[in-house]
C-alpha cells in the first residue's frame, strides 16, 4: 500500500517494481509524497497506472522550505481525481531536520486544508506523540480520516490513536525479531482499523531485510507476519486489510 513509487531507487524501473508486486497480491498502491515536486510527480504516475494512487503533502524533513504558496500548490494537487489524501505530514523530533516550530506550523496548515477538502490525512510522527495529537485535535480533525503510517508507538499510544479513531498502519518494522513491543501493539489494534503497508523503498521486512531496496511486493511479508501474530490465516488478513484501505482511501472495488 503506502511506499514511494517516485523514488530514485524505484522509479527507473517502477513498471518491473509494479509487475512484481500485482503477481504478488496487490491490488493498489497509495504513492506517497514528501514534498510538493515529488507531490505531482505522483500524481502524473498515477495518472498513467490506473492501479496507482496518489498523496499530496510536505513531510516534516521539508517544512523549512515551504514557501508562501503552499496552500494554492497543495490544493491543487489534493483536489484531483487520482488523489486519495493529504500526507505524509507530521512531526518528526527525531531528526529535527526542520525547527520544531515550523514543522508544527506546516502540519497544521496542512491540516487545516484536508480538512476543507474532506482528504483522508496520512501522519508520519515519530518522537514526537504528545505534540502530534495536540495539533491533530486543535485541527479538529475527523479521527476517522487519520491514518498513522509505519507505526512504531507503544501500545498506550496505539489506545490513544484507536480511541482518537485512527487506523494504524504497520511497515516492515514490525516484523523485526526486536521490536517486541512494536508486536504487543500490533496484537491490540482492531481488525477493522489495520493497514499494512512497506514504506517501499525503506525498511525491508524480514525475511528480506537486507535488500537495501524495499519493494512493494514485499507487503506480502508484512501480511503474513501479522497474520501469524494475531492467529488469523493470511487469506482473511489480507481480506480485511484490503477492505480497510478501500474504505480509509475511497479506492474503487
Amino acid at each position: 500500500m503506502h511506499c514511494h513509487l517516485t523514488h530514485g531507487r524505484l522509479l527507473p524501473d517502477v513498471a518491473a517494481v509494479l509487475a512484481r508486486a500485482r503477481e504478488a497480491g496487490v491490488g493498489a498502491f497509495v504513492c506517497a509524497a514528501g514534498d510538493l515536486d515529488e507531490s505531482r510527480a505522483a500524481l502524473g504516475l498515477a495518472h498513467r497506472q490506473g492501479d496507482v494512487y496518489a498523496t499530496a503533502g510536505v513531510h516534516p524533513h521539508e517544512a523549512a522550505a515551504v514557501t508562501a504558496d503552499l496552500e494554492h500548490r497543495l490544493r491543487e494537487l489534493a483536489s484531483d481525481a487520482k488523489n486519495v489524501a493529504v500526507g505524509e505530514i507530521g512531526l518528526d523530533y527525531h531528526y529535527d531536520f526542520s525547527p520544531r516550530p515550523i514543522q508544527q506550523q506546516v502540519f497544521a496548515e496542512q491540516l487545516e486544508l484536508a480538512v476543507r477538502l474532506g482528504k483522508p490525512i496520512v501522519v508520519h510522527t515519530r518522537e514526537a506523540w504528545a505534540d502530534t495529537m495536540a495539533i491533530l485535535r486543535q485541527a479538529r480533525v475527523d479521527g476517522g480520516r487519520v491514518i498513522f503510517h509505519s507505526f512504531t508507538e507503544p501500545p498506550a499510544h496505539a489506545v490513544a490513536a484507536l480511541d482518537f479513531g485512527a487506523t494504524i498502519s504497520f511497515s516492515g518494522i514490525v516484523t523485526f525479531a526486536k521490536s517486541t513491543e512494536l508486536h504487543e501493539t500490533a496484537r491490540l489494534v482492531p481488525p477493522d482499523r489495520l493497514l499494512v503497508e512497506t514504506d517501499a523503498p525503506y525498511l525491508s521486512p524480514e525475511p528480506v531485510r537486507k535488500e537495501k531496496t524495499n519493494q512493494p511486493a514485499h507487503v506480502a511479508h508484512v501480511g503474513e507476519f501479522l497474520a501469524r501474530l494475531r492467529g488469523v490465516t493470511a487469506e482473511e488478513f489480507a481480506r480485511q486489510t484490503t477492505e480497510n484501505a478501500r474504505r480509509v482511501f475511497g479506492l474503487p472495488r
